[in-house]
C-alpha cells in the first residue's frame, strides 16, 4: 500500500469539498480547484478527512494512488494558504517592473523589454526590480510560470548572470586560461 496514498487528508476550516461524477472540486478562502479523478482512483470524504482509494493493487492504480492523494493536498493547501516561488535577476541593467497585478515588465539584456502576461490565477509582485514572486493558489501553475520566466533568460555559467530560483545553486565555470 502507498505510504502517501493511504494517509488522510485534514479538512481545514473554512474549505468545502464535493466529490461527483469522477470530479474533485475544493473550496476555500482564496479560491476554487477542480480536478478530474484519474482511473479507477475514488475519493471519498469521512469525519473532516478526505480518502483516496484504490481498487486493486495492479500497476497503474499504484501509480496513481499517491500522486492523486498528494495533487488533492495541493489543492487543499492552496485554497488555504495558497503557493509562491521566488525569482532572482542577476545582470547589469537587468531589471523587472510589476504593471498591475497580472502584468511583468523586465528588461533582460535584450534590445526590447519582456513583457509576460499572468495566466488567470496568477499575480506577480516585485518587491525589489531584482527580485520577482509569483503567487497563486495551484500549485503546477505557479510552478510552470516561473519556469517559464525562468527560461527567458537562463543563468550562464561564466558570470551568472540570468533568472534563477532564489536558493538556485549556479555551477560557475573558469573562463579562458590565457598563456
Amino acid at each position: 500500500m502507498s505510504r502517501i496514498g493511504k494517509a488522510p487528508i485534514a479538512i481545514p476550516a473554512g474549505v468545502d469539498i464535493s466529490v461527483t461524477d469522477g470530479e474533485v472540486a475544493v473550496k476555500g478562502p482564496k479560491g476554487e480547484l477542480r480536478r478530474t479523478v484519474p482511473g479507477a482512483i475514488t475519493v471519498r470524504v469521512d469525519e473532516g478527512q478526505i480518502l483516496v482509494e484504490r481498487p486493486d493493487d495492479a500497476r497503474e492504480n499504484r501509480a496513481l494512488h499517491g500522486m492523486f492523494r498528494s495533487l488533492v493536498n495541493n489543492m487543499v493547501i492552496g485554497v488555504t494558504d495558497g503557493f509562491r516561488k521566488e525569482l532572482d535577476i542577476v545582470g547589469v541593467g537587468y531589471r523587472a517592473a510589476a504593471n498591475g497585478k497580472d502584468k511583468l515588465d523586465m528588461a533582460l539584456g535584450f534590445s526590447h523589454p519582456v513583457v509576460v502576461q499572468a495566466p488567470a490565477g496568477i499575480e506577480f509582485v516585485v518587491p525589489v526590480p531584482t527580485k520577482i514572486e509569483i503567487h497563486g493558489i495551484d500549485k503546477q501553475l505557479v510552478g510552470q510560470v516561473a519556469a517559464d520566466i525562468r527560461s527567458l533568460r537562463k543563468p550562464e555559467p561564466y558570470k551568472g548572470k540570468g533568472v534563477r530560483y532564489t536558493n538556485e545553486r549556479v555551477r560557475r565555470k573558469a573562463g579562458k586560461a590565457g598563456k
